[in-house]
């Protein structure tokens, strides 16, 4: 990889350690960025800083930030004030504590980079450390200053190297009870829950890159690719939704199972409540009794008891 680490230093475990860099694992290559274009003349909008009282255009280089503590009141920061508050950046990334991988809940990973080793005398430190990560299911923490900012991360392996993610504050996540307060406490019936997990089964395959592909930008890029052509796009057709509402949950199990797990495009409906069977006159129920049995005194009785006599 010909990209340029965003941090260089030393990974240190105890009394070992390796020097490594940090190489940013997402790329923008594949990002689409648009500008703000005036139709009538085709040329870009240039934005400017606007005094939002006086309205009067103000040089960039004159600004300072400010935190808003009151309506309209804001206490203002220089780049000295910032310096202050920095955290000493460390160019050692010491190992502090281990923890199984299933103890850090998948909101928290950030950002993702790879951790590659940069002399070949320490190498040996680095897949050793990897090897065991690996077998033990642990991740290790640390910290480290990246960006002017000092940010909690986790190191994990991956493949043949060591990927390391910066980690959300808890402050920085929604309360998960809060945003789930509505979901039913009560549990599934057995039934549909087996059913599901059938179809889980049925549609289970390997994970394919091409999974994760934002169909948004390839559909716009073939746009644009039209427009430099001088073609005028035809429009997507739309995929068929289905009709009405799937409220029959085991029904529509049922009928996925049935299709091999691809979805129906006809909804399964509700089946009717099982309608109550008529009152007698004094407000109860008749007696119901097996599909096919007689009611005394037919025909049918008065003639198997005159065989049986």
């Amino acid at each position: 990889m010909n990209d340029r680490p965003v941090w260089r230093g030393t990974l240190r475990l105890a009394l070992v350690s390796c020097r490594i860099a940090l190489l940013p694992a997402r790329q923008e290559r594949n990002a689409l960025h648009f500008n703000m274009i005036n139709p009538k003349t085709g040329n870009r909008i240039r934005n400017k800083a606007v005094d939002a009282v006086t309205g009067r255009e103000v040089e960039r280089s004159e600004l300072v930030r400010g935190f808003e503590v009151e309506k309209d009141e804001y206490i203002l920061f220089s780049d000295e004030d910032f310096d202050k508050a920095r955290i000493e950046s460390s160019r050692t990334l010491t190992i502090a504590k281990f923890v199984k991988q299933g103890e850090i809940g998948p909101l928290y990973y950030e950002n993702a980079y790879y951790l590659v080793p940069q002399e070949d005398e320490g190498a040996d430190v680095y897949v050793v450390l990897r090897e065991a990560l690996r077998k033990s299911g642990m991740v290790a923490l640390s910290r480290l200053v990246l960006f002017r900012r000092e940010r909690p991360v986790a190191i994990l392996p991956m493949d043949r190297g060591l990927v390391l993610h910066t980690l959300h504050e808890e402050g920085d996540l929604r309360d998960a009870a809060e945003a789930f307060a509505e979901v039913p406490r009560s549990s599934p019936e057995a039934e549909m829950v087996k059913l599901a997990q059938q179809l889980i089964q049925r549609q289970t395959s390997e994970y394919d890159p091409a999974d994760t592909e934002d169909r948004y930008a390839s559909r716009l890029r073939a746009l644009i690719e039209e427009r430099r052509q001088g073609h005028e796009p035809s429009d997507e057709p739309e995929e068929e939704e289905p009709s009405g509402n799937v409220v029959d949950l085991m029904a529509a199990l049922r009928e996925s199972l049935k299709q091999g797990g691809r979805g129906t495009s006809k909804a399964v409906r509700k089946a009717p409540a099982k309608s109550s069977a008529p009152k007698k006159s004094d407000g109860s129920k008749p007696s119901s009794r097996k599909s096919g049995a007689t009611k005394p005194g037919t025909a049918k009785d008065k003639d198997r008891a005159r065989k049986r006599a």
